[in-house]
């Protein structure tokens, strides 16, 4: 029977989702996680509620523990990880509110730990280095496209994020070269988490929401803190019926 493992991004760590909902604090070897999980259950299926930034959003993106926390929820049984984030549109297409399923990523971060192998056992035949051309799960991206479509929710069904190291936003000039590199979207947390994802071996998809334009449009307003939590909790319910119609498919 499936597990699924929840990381919420902002606005969306909410206990309120599960059904027989209780607490439990874990320990990992790599510290604590951001939060306790909450366990319960959505659509019948098993769930564990991780809140990335910690319930009172206290963890900045650069010291969010992720390694605890994809550690946690594999110690848990998770057979599957649905992630939420805000993020910046790069593209016109992109409006506020809409909708992204990633399908990759460009890592710009710079200072956080990157991979749970600090070191290798003596031997080349023991080194480990996880292939990941394509970073999402595609089995899990179609199942979340599939329950959009039943939703009638309008998506972009393919995205490429950069994530940076924050807290602070993009200037002008990064907004420009993330575009020239072909990012569709920016944010601050999808990296290294769906790296460890992968090397932990959790199919692992991202529902991202855009709540700004960054700062290269420049007939929008710069994106600021106060608008993009406005705008996810003004969009948040689409992604809490999203999530729930994905986990009953699982």
């Amino acid at each position: 029977m499936a597990k699924i493992g929840i990381i919420g991004g902002s606005g969306l760590d909410d206990p309120r989702l599960l059904k027989e909902a209780t607490e439990k604090t874990v320990k990992t070897p790599f510290g604590n996680p951001s939060s306790p999980l909450t366990l319960g259950h959505i659509a019948g299926r098993e769930v564990a509620i991780l809140a990335r930034h910690g319930r009172e959003h206290i963890h900045p993106p650069a010291a969010v523990n992720n390694r605890a926390n994809i550690h946690a929820l594999k110690e848990q049984g998770c057979t599957h990880i649905l992630a939420t984030a805000a993020c910046g549109s790069l593209r016109e297409e992109i409006r506020r509110g809409d909708l992204v399923i990633l399908d990759q990523f460009i890592d710009f971060t710079r200072f956080r730990k990157i991979t749970f192998f600090d070191s290798f056992e003596p031997g080349a035949e023991h080194a480990r280095h996880t292939a990941m051309p394509d970073p999402f799960s595609e089995p899990l991206r179609k199942k979340i496209i599939a329950a959009a479509g039943r939703l009638n929710l309008h998506i972009h069904e393919r995205g490429t994020v950069v994530t940076i190291e924050g807290p602070r936003f993009s200037t002008r000039a990064e907004s420009h070269m993330y575009r020239a590199w072909g990012a569709d979207v920016v944010n601050m947390t999808v990296a290294p988490e769906a790296v460890l994802a992968n090397e932990a071996g959790i199919p692992y998809a991202v529902m991202a929401m855009s709540t700004d334009y960054d700062c290269w449009k420049t007939d929008e307003a710069p994106v600021d803190w106060p608008e993009v939590l406005r705008i996810f909790r003004q969009n948040v319910e689409n992604v809490k019926k999203l999530l729930a119609e994905t986990i009953r498919d699982i």
